[in-house]
Formats: C-alpha cells, structure tokens, sequence
C-alpha cells in the first residue's frame, strides 16, 4: 500500500507540475518540492502513538510529491541551461545528473541505517530535513529565477502533447519501467528472502548496491556510446537497439529457470547485466525527451513524460505481487520480456532529435 500511493501520486505530480513549472518556472517548483520533503521528513519525527498506517501514508505521499516536483524541475533545467545544439553535451549533463541521482538513492540506504543506527529514527529525520533545509537555502540564493517559464500562461489542456515522439517516447517509457518494477518491487526480494533464503540485510545490501552500481552506468552512458555518435547525442535507433538487447536479460533468465539451472547464479549475473543494459535505455531515453523539446515546453514536455514513467511503475508494482503470487518470480520475468518487447516495438516510431524537436 505504500508503495501504491507513493506511485499514484507521482502520476499527478509529474502531470501538474510540468505545467506549473512552465507558469511559475522551474527553480520554484523544485524548491516546493524540496520544502514538502522537509515536511514530510518532519512529520515521521513524531511520538510513536502518532505514527498509524494512514499517517505513515499520508506522509509517503506527500515525499512522493516532493520528490517528483524535484526531479522533474531539476532534469528538465538542463535543457535550458545547456545553449544551443550542443547535443553531445546535453547528453552528458542528463547522463549525469541522471545516473548520480540514483548512486545517491543507493547510498542512502547505508546512510539511512548508518544514521539509524548512530542517532536513531527521530534523529536521523530530523538530520536529513536539516541538510534538506540548508540546500534548499543555498539554491534560492544561488539559481537564477524563471528557469524553463513559458512567456504566455499555459492551459492546463496543452500539458498533453501533441508532438509524435515525445507520445511515442513516453509510451516507450511506461513499459521500460514496468518492466523493471513488474520483478524487482516485490518479486525479486521476496524470491531473495522466501526461496534462496537470505536475510533482510543481505536483500536490502545487495539491492542498494545494485541501484548504485545503476547510476554509475547510467553516468557513464555517453562515454560508453561516444564511439558510435561521435560526440552526438543518440536517436531513436539507439533506443531501439537497446530495448531489443534489453528483451533478451528478463527472457533468458527466465527460460534458466524454467530449466532448473542453479537459481542464485541466474538471478544475480542476470540481474547485474539487466542493470548495466536498463541503465544504458534509462539514460538514452532521459536525453531524448530533452532532445525531443524545445526550450520553451521543456518543463511541460518532461512532466508529461515523467507521468507516463509513473504509470510504468505503479503498473509494475501492481503487476510484480500478483504475477508473484500465481507464477513466481520466473512469471514476472515472462511479465519483463513483454513489457520490453512493447518498449522496444514502440521505439521503432522515434525519429532523430533534429526531426522532430518542438
């Protein structure tokens, strides 16, 4: 139910804050945001009594906002801020940005149990919506005003696009996404704990590692795809050849489990190479959403795009208990495939940046 929540409501936020974000600017709403994380973060400091299930969700919730506004401003101010047609290097600052927003993800859960476990939970809220609080002090100071502000007032109506890549690339998207979450949400930790019988901390050790070990190759994308653009950003091909290479990660280790081959090796080399290959699509798609627009719908376009990567993970999170529950964890890697398979064919409608940038 938490997770639920917290994905439902990063549908909305990412819907209404690409439009908000063009009719008050960017920095404002990632500034929002990052006060409604210190709220959210203060409100879980509270006496023990005070912390129901509804008051720990209405407070999940609220985090996801936050987070969502954040994220959505922050990417989407690369575009304004990288001049020109420098493509190469806008691919670079999303790749960045991208890949060491999810490193950080990763660490912080050894610094949340780090924290926890030095200063305990009150403690180690109020810390983080301490730190929180200072950032969020700093860049008011120091970010420009209007980032990514649309001249004329957007209707709320025009947060739709109506541009074919970036529909294409968001479908494309949605089912990236829920191909990830449709395993590893509920599936894969479950599997870890239930069947191969680890224990929470070596399941909680080894995903964190897993997403930072993701972000350091998302960061690292653009080097690792120079040599076959040539200091240019990728296209719609890129996106296609590694959805189709992604299919075959999910797909194969689902065929090793069906063929009884020992299941701790099958989920951890599969699981790395599925992170190395998801990174590479993640940060490919992050640049084209950028590419695909034009200064003046950045924040709209990213928000719109965003919405359709919520609705993947909460897809996939429904999806991953449920196919658990009736197939396993082998029936939620067949889930995968076929979600990377929509991805992939979907691809096949992206055009080159140059084509199609509004």
């Amino acid at each position: 139910m938490l997770f639920l929540f917290y994905e439902f409501f990063g549908i909305v936020t990412n819907l209404v804050g690409g439009w908000l974000g063009a009719r008050i600017g960017l920095n404002l709403t990632m500034h929002i945001g990052m006060g409604m994380q210190v709220v959210a973060l203060a409100m879980l400091a509270v006496p023990d009594a005070w912390l129901s299930v509804p008051y720990v969700m209405f407070a999940q919730a609220l985090s996801g906002i936050a987070k969502d506004l954040n994220k959505m401003s922050a990417k989407a101010s690369v575009k304004t801020l990288v001049k020109g047609d420098a493509e190469g290097r806008l691919f670079k600052w999303v790749a960045v940005l991208t890949g060491s927003k999810n490193a950080l993800k990763g660490a912080g859960f050894f610094i949340g149990a780090a924290l926890l476990q030095w200063i305990g939970f009150r403690g180690a809220l109020l810390t983080l919506a301490g730190m929180l609080l200072a950032v969020l002090l700093v860049t008011a100071w120091l970010l420009p005003s209007g980032v990514g502000r649309m001249k004329s007032k957007p209707k709320f109506t025009q947060v739709f696009s109506k541009v074919a890549a970036i529909n294409w690339l968001s479908a494309a998207r949605f089912f990236l996404f829920g191909s990830r979450d449709v395993w590893f949400v509920v599936g894969l930790p479950v599997f870890l704990y239930d069947v191969l019988g680890w224990d929470f901390m070596q399941v909680g050790a080894f995903l964190a590692l897993w997403v930072i070990g993701y972000g350091f190759v998302q960061a690292s994308a653009p080097g690792l795809l120079r040599k076959r653009h040539h200091g240019s950003g990728p296209g719609g091909s890129t996106a296609r050849l590694w959805a189709f290479i992604l299919l075959l990660f999910p797909a194969g280790m689902a065929l090793g489990l069906h063929l009884g081959w020992p299941a701790q090796w099958v989920v951890i080399v599969g699981l790395v190479l599925f992170g190395v290959v998801f990174a590479i699509n993640s940060a490919v798609h992050s640049y084209l959403i950028l590419a695909y627009s034009s200064h003046e719908r950045v924040a709209m376009n990213v928000g719109f795009y965003y919405m359709a990567n919520a609705g993947g993970r909460l897809t996939g999170t429904v999806l991953s208990g449920w196919a658990y529950q009736l197939w396993g964890l082998e029936g939620c890697l067949w889930w995968s495939a076929v979600f990377v398979l929509m991805a992939a064919l979907l691809s096949l409608f992206l055009p080159q940046p140059s084509a199609s940038r509004i």
